[in-house]
């Protein structure tokens, strides 16, 4: 079997990805049509053409016009068994999928418990009819939150952490929006045991992982891609093998390398820091999980043991309990050994 095909194969699971960053074209198109809300294109072809990414403007018009044409319960569940069926397709059999409630209640008016009984009935038909699972990752923004609300929903979160929610996040704008500004709001996540896991270190620097550990209690990170620029942070990161859930597609897109040659994976590894591979936003990039992979064995040379590694780092990173991450490991573990046979 080629590597090609054994990327496509072999099972998988995904710790960074947007639900509503993940909305295809043509879901977008359905809901626009259904909602009556005008987009820039009419067709699946043009609005292929418009979810190009050009920069990071532009890439948050698309985000927040899906989010717009997002305008029911009803629609919330149908954006979510997309989202899981593409899941399925690639043989991702777990996601930690981020959602962010509170946009969709400032917007429309849709209460959180509302959001999550919706996501948590399409996770439940994807449990049946497509055998992959997914936790939710309650995400805040960071710029859209004030720290009150913030509280708030960190305090709904903690009550439905056995509901579906697996963790707590902040994402958005780093740049004059510290974790520390949502203090209240992490240190009852934390008290609580609900796992936190924040956007950092992706347009900027070590400072905003810093920030991500000491006020956030970051039990993993998202991105942390430029820890490599403060030693001790490295050295932090090596000792205590906190997780990064880097998405390599999605860093040379927004601009923290100038292409994938350049990606600091490699020296992530080397530097023996806990790496995991996702996709983000995948339609916006034109991507993957699977073309992601296949891309790190195109450009760095990654044979199929490495490829393995990188997707069972993805495993043992997630929040399942540790009997579920044992069972996926093992059975991981005989359908890689499977594919290699073929």
């Amino acid at each position: 079997m080629s590597l090609s095909d054994f990327i496509y194969k072999m099972p998988k699971v995904e710790l960074h990805v947007h639900i509503e960053g993940a909305i295809q074209p043509q879901t977008l198109l359905y809901l626009a049509k259904k909602n009556q809300i005008d987009l820039p294109a009419k067709d699946v072809v043009g609005l292929r053409e418009w979810y190009r990414f050009v920069d990071f403007p532009h890439f948050v018009q698309i985000y927040l016009k899906a989010s717009t044409c997002i305008q029911t319960i009803a629609d919330i569940e149908f954006v979510a068994r997309d989202f899981l069926a593409n899941q399925a397709a690639q043989n991702i059999v777990y996601s930690e999928a981020t959602w962010t409630p509170h946009t969709h209640f400032q917007q429309k008016g849709l209460s959180y418990d509302d959001q999550l009984a919706a996501l948590n009935r399409a996770r439940d038909w994807a449990k049946r009819e497509l055998n992959v699972d997914m936790g939710l990752v309650i995400d805040i923004s960071r710029a859209g939150t004030t720290p009150d609300e913030a509280l708030i929903i960190a305090q709904w979160a903690v009550k439905n952490h056995d509901n579906g929610v697996v963790a707590f996040g902040i994402g958005g704008q780093e740049v004059a929006y510290p974790p520390s500004l949502f203090t209240a709001a992490f240190d009852f996540a934390r008290a609580n045991h609900l796992p936190i896991l924040p956007h950092a270190g992706e347009t900027v620097g070590a400072d905003s992982i810093w920030s991500a550990l000491k006020d956030a209690h970051a039990t993993r990170l998202y991105h942390g891609v430029r820890a490599l620029e403060d030693d001790k942070l490295v050295a932090y990161l090596r000792e205590k093998q906190i997780p990064l859930d880097i998405c390599p597609t999605s860093n040379v897109c927004l601009g923290v390398v100038p292409d994938i040659q350049s990606h600091m994976l490699p020296k992530l590894l080397d530097a023996g820091l806990y790496v995991t591979i996702n996709s983000d936003d995948p339609p916006m990039f034109n991507t993957t999980l699977t073309k992601e992979y296949q891309l790190l064995a195109d450009t760095f040379q990654y044979d199929a043991t490495m490829i393995e590694k990188l997707v069972m780092n993805g495993v043992h990173a997630s929040f399942l309990s540790d009997a579920k991450k044992q069972r996926m490991a093992d059975d991981f573990t005989r359908q890689f050994s499977t594919l290699q046979k073929s």
